[in-house]
């Protein structure tokens, strides 16, 4: 499929180390879900009505899906480029609760989450970045993929902590690429170069329509840490909840750019 949105060069990302990435930030999630509580799994989460439980089922499934699609006949196409995948997801997002549901009550987390990364560990060393497997949202390369597996397991390490209190670190790659990938999807979504986002220590993008800034201080700056703008990104935190908490600094006239958000929903 072709995006409807004017699109930036694609960045590139070395599969070696979003391959390395995936597996140590499973394994940070892992040992923090290994140390709850019975009643800790029973938690709400902000992801409707999941508990923790089910948000742990739920990284099983996004993770396992690796190497289940691995194993299927490849497609004939390419039908979703990397930087289509933040705007097609909404339309499968919900499409699994009862199969996540019904994997949380049949299965203990930590040894769903084991089997996962082990599975996960056995299948992607003979697995080709170039072969092309079935995504939800439709045909992607897997080195694609497994660039989108990144955001779903930063994403939700997030959910976790918020849910839990358990302080989960961050591999510093599996942070980097999903940061970049949600901050050039808003460079998709609102095309331009008036406003500058700034997510250090891993991205700078140019967005929105307007005056093209070329050299020295630009006039519209925006510029947050990484796991506030993956929050703004994906809707779990507001854009005058950052502003109000000190999170999110924003100049210019044209800064405010919480008509664009979420980018990925």
């Amino acid at each position: 499929m072709s995006s409807i949105h004017s699109r930036p060069r694609a960045r590139s990302y070395d599969s070696a180390k979003i391959r390395a990435a995936l597996i140590a930030q499973l394994d940070h999630v892992r040992a923090a879900v290994g140390e709850l509580t019975p009643e800790r799994f029973a938690l709400p989460t902000r992801l409707g009505d999941w508990t923790v439980r089910e948000l742990a089922a739920h990284l099983s499934l996004a993770i396992g899906s690796v190497a289940r699609i691995s194993r299927e006949p490849a497609p004939a196409n390419v039908e979703v480029e990397l930087l289509d995948w933040p705007f097609v997801t909404a339309a499968y997002t919900s499409g699994g609760d009862e199969h996540t549901r019904a994997l949380a009550a049949a299965n203990d987390p930590v040894e769903l989450l084991t089997r996962t990364a082990e599975e996960f560990a056995e299948i992607l060393p003979a697995a080709s970045d170039d072969r092309l497997v079935h995504a939800r949202p439709g045909a992607m390369r897997l080195s694609d993929y497994l660039v989108t597996r990144c955001i779903e397991l930063v994403v939700h390490t997030d959910d976790l902590a918020a849910a839990t209190g358990v302080e989960i670190p961050y591999d510093r790659q599996a942070l980097a690429t999903a940061t970049r990938l949600l901050a050039d999807a808003l460079a998709v979504k609102a095309p331009g170069g008036s406003v500058e986002l700034r997510v250090p220590p891993f991205a700078v993008v140019q967005c929105v329509e307007g005056p093209k800034h070329t050299r020295g201080t630009p006039p519209n700056v925006v510029e947050t840490d990484p796991l506030t703008w993956l929050r703004l990104a994906t809707g779990r935190m507001g854009w005058a909840e950052a502003l109000d908490a000190a999170t999110v600094s924003a100049s210019g006239e044209r800064a405010d750019i919480s008509g664009y958000l979420p980018v990925l929903s």
